[in-house]
């Protein structure tokens, strides 16, 4: 069934307009008694009827509010060095599908695509966009936000919680070796651009508190390495099926 998001909590009773409105009436085609689902600023979610259509967009009905499990348990920032062409709008998607909550695109010396104020802002438009579509493909009743360009630097005073990141250089120690070691359910992930990080950036990262991994003897596309960081940190983590799981299994 397909999902909508609201910007308000779930109510017994919802008006959608705008964006949204028209969404549900042309792209959708949806008619009188259509059920949905929609999730909530709340994050709940819920399957409602449409119960009337006006100029202004549509009114909907709460039937039965949908108990959710499709949300991660570990909350993941992944701060995404800009990448070329379609490969960024790739990130995005996929970054959704595997559960990250927020991402963010960063500006490092190796990244070749250049942005000034107003094309940073329509890319972060298109990658919200992006972003707002995979969720409802894949279920999940909270957006992932995609955040402000940012600098190497802001995005390294931004961390509040643990981050890893991927280097080339880094011969031994990997992303599952230093997974288990965090505490906490809030992860930073940084991914380079095509070129990886210098190693100034590499030394300013650890500096600044950073682990260093590597993620195997092959060197990766900045995109596929991104998918394998995510998969890895969900597998060791998250939900899809590793220790972290299989603890919660046993209680």
């Amino acid at each position: 069934m397909r999902r909508l998001f609201v910007p308000e909590p779930l109510a017994e009773e919802l008006a959608i307009r705008g964006a949204d409105a028209h969404h549900l009436m042309h792209v959708m085609r949806a008619r009188l008694q259509d059920t949905l689902e929609v999730a909530g600023s709340d994050g709940r979610v819920g399957r409602m009827e449409i119960t009337g259509f006006s100029s202004e967009g549509a009114t909907l009905r709460l039937l039965e509010t949908i108990q959710e499990t499709q949300e991660s348990p570990v909350s993941i920032t992944l701060f995404q060095c800009v990448l070329k062409g379609e490969k960024m709008d790739f990130v995005v998607q996929k970054a959704v599908e595997l559960g990250a909550s927020r991402l963010v695109p960063v500006l490092s010396q190796n990244v070749v695509v250049r942005l000034d104020d107003k094309k940073r802002q329509a890319k972060c438009a298109r990658w919200q966009k992006i972003a707002d579509e995979a969720a409802k493909q894949c279920g999940i009743a909270r957006k992932m936000t995609v955040s402000p360009v940012a600098s190497l630097e802001e995005a390294i005073l931004q961390v509040k919680e643990p981050l890893i990141f991927c280097y080339e250089l880094e011969g031994q120690r990997t992303l599952g070796e230093v997974l288990p070691q965090l505490e906490g359910r809030d992860i930073s992930l940084l991914i380079g651009a095509e070129g990886g990080f210098t190693e100034a950036e590499a030394t300013r990262l650890v500096e600044a508190g950073a682990s260093c991994v590597t993620l195997g003897p092959r060197i990766l596309r900045a995109e596929t390495a991104a998918l394998v960081a995510l998969t890895i940190l969900q597998y060791e983590k998250g939900d899809l099926g590793g220790p972290a799981q299989m603890e919660e299994g046993k209680d």
